[in-house]
C-alpha cells in the first residue's frame, strides 16, 4: 500500500470512530464515548508519531509549500497532544470531557482535510508510484512497531507515576490513588491480563 492511501486508511478509521462517538455523545452513552475515547486516543498516537517519524520529513523536502504544511501539521499534532492530555485529567461525565472531545474532533478532522487536499496531491504528483511504495512499507513497519509496542505490558514501565494514575482511573482500578508507580503498572498489567 502506498504512503497516501495508508494515511488516508488511517483517516478514515479515525473519522469512523468520531462518527460512533457523536453517536453516543448524542444518545448519551458515557461508557461508549469513554471506551471509543481510549481507541480514538490510541490511532491518534500511532498516526501521529508515524507520520512525523516517516512520512512528515519525506514531505519536507519537496519544497518550501510542503515543509509549511508539513510545519502546520506538527503542530496540529502538539494541538492534539495537548488536548489529549487534558481530557485524560477529567472524568467522562463532566462537560468540559466532552467539549474538548468536540474541540479534538474538529481539529483532526481539519489537519486530515487539508492534508488529503493540499499537501498529499502534490507529493503524488513529486514523489511518484515508487517512491510512495516505499514509504508506505517504511509507514507499516513505523506501526506495526508502535502497535506491538503499545500491547507490550512492559510500557507501563515507562510512564511516569502521574500518567499511570490517568490510565487506572480511566479503567476504575480501586484504590489507585494511595498507589506507588509500581503498584500502578502492576495493577494496569493486571487489569490487561
Amino acid at each position: 500500500m502506498d504512503a497516501l492511501t495508508l494515511l488516508e486508511k488511517d483517516h478514515d478509521t479515525v473519522r469512523e470512530l468520531f462518527s460512533q462517538f457523536k453517536t453516543a455523545k448524542e444518545r448519551p452513552d458515557t461508557n461508549r464515548m469513554r471506551s471509543l475515547q481510549q481507541r480514538i486516543f490510541h490511532e491518534l498516537e500511532i498516526h501521529t508519531a508515524i507520520e512525523e517519524e516517516v512520512f512528515y520529513p519525506a514531505a519536507e523536502q519537496v519544497g518550501q509549500e510542503a515543509e509549511e504544511l508539513v510545519n502546520e501539521g506538527v503542530e496540529e499534532h502538539h494541538v492534539v497532544d495537548v488536548l489529549m492530555s487534558e481530557i485524560r485529567g477529567l472524568e467522562a461525565e463532566d462537560d468540559a470531557w466532552v467539549a474538548k472531545m468536540s474541540v479534538l474532533i474538529e481539529n483532526v478532522e481539519h489537519h486530515a482535510e487539508e492534508e488529503e487536499t493540499e499537501l498529499f496531491p502534490k507529493l503524488r504528483e513529486v514523489f511518484g508510484k515508487d517512491r510512495l511504495a516505499e514509504l508506505g512499507r517504511q509507514l507499516e513497519q513505523a506501526k506495526q512497531r508502535r502497535q506491538q509496542a503499545s500491547a507490550d505490558p512492559s510500557r507501563y514501565a515507562a510512564m511516569s507515576r502521574d500518567e499511570l494514575y490517568e490510565r487506572a482511573k480511566q479503567r476504575d482500578i480501586p484504590g489507585r490513588s494511595g498507589m506507588t508507580k509500581d503498584d500502578l503498572a502492576k495493577a494496569l498489567e493486571d487489569a490487561d491480563a
